[in-house]
């Protein structure tokens, strides 16, 4: 195993623990209404008292394969370890019987905070804790609408389910874990690699191999530009890619595969318009 696999390793072990502690100490034990599995199983609860770590454990496990069938191999390879996980780390965590007291509303903001913390280290790696990521994206590949609206469909349906189980004012405190969540997972994604998105000029030989890798991959589109050698004066096919942060590092792998000796420079892309950045590209 490359020392780059065992950081994956333990980041995605590392982050689907702390996303299961903030299941298990927070969420559930306080009903808060938040985003993902946990929080479905904490809106439902009231009404078919069903155990919420075990309903949540269900959907986990049961999304993944939705996931693999819709979604095909290459993301069930990319969430497996984190699916398979999540339900072993809630399982042993209820066991535990702590009990945190403390007013709701900081449960639900270090609810968000852990499991912003613990999804961001998962998708440092490339991979996903799936749950209820998988909706939206299944609903996006078949219907074409973009992923972050149907996300905001979700999220605002579970809140509305909430309301129903229980009140007005546990819907907006679970909104507290919502935010904190989202902006936890920005700034675990933004350390080191920054979460803006990347400009990156690749100069190889091998460039019709590596603009397909990226359109399959990752599927971001290049644009090839005309460049000539200073030493030799020899013409080059030089690509130019904007990916986002998440992507950047998948970016890399794909690089040093096809041509490890290629000239790669990066920068910081701090305001991105157009397909792929502010509204959707079909085929994303």
């Amino acid at each position: 195993m490359t020392k780059k696999r065992l950081i994956n390793l333990v980041l995605v072990i590392a982050g689907t623990f702390v996303l299961s502690l903030s299941v298990e100490l927070f969420i559930l034990p306080f009903n808060i209404l938040s985003g993902g599995v946990a929080g479905i199983a904490v809106a439902v609860e009231p009404l078919f008292h069903i155990d919420k770590t075990l309903l949540a454990n269900c959907l986990t496990v049961s999304l993944f394969f939705v996931g693999w069938t819709f979604l095909g191999k290459e993301f069930a390879v990319n969430t497996v370890l984190s699916s398979a996980l999540y339900p072993v780390f809630t399982s042993w965590m209820a066991t535990w019987h702590v009990e945190i007291v403390i007013d709701p509303v900081l449960a639900s903001f270090y609810s968000g905070l852990l499991g912003g913390i613990g999804i961001g280290l998962v998708m440092r790696t490339g991979a996903s804790t799936g749950g209820m990521d998988i909706p939206p994206l299944v609903l996006s590949r078949l219907t074409g609408i973009k992923v972050s609206s149907l996300v905001m469909v979700t999220d605002t349906l579970t809140v509305s389910l909430g309301i129903v189980a229980y009140d007005l004012s546990s819907a907006l405190v679970g909104l507290v874990s919502v935010f904190a969540c989202g902006y936890a997972i920005d700034r675990v994604l933004s350390a080191g690699e920054g979460m803006n998105a990347k400009s990156v000029t690749i100069i190889s030989d091998h460039w019709m191999e590596m603009r397909t890798e990226i359109d399959v991959q990752l599927r971001r589109g290049c644009t090839i530009l005309q460049g000539r050698g200073g030493y030799h004066g020899d013409e080059k096919n030089v690509i130019l890619c904007v990916v986002s942060g998440r992507q950047y590092s998948r970016l890399l792998e794909i690089i040093r595969a096809v041509d490890a000796g290629a000239f790669v420079i990066t920068t910081d892309a701090t305001d991105m318009h157009g397909e792929g950045f502010t509204y959707a590209s079909p085929n994303i």
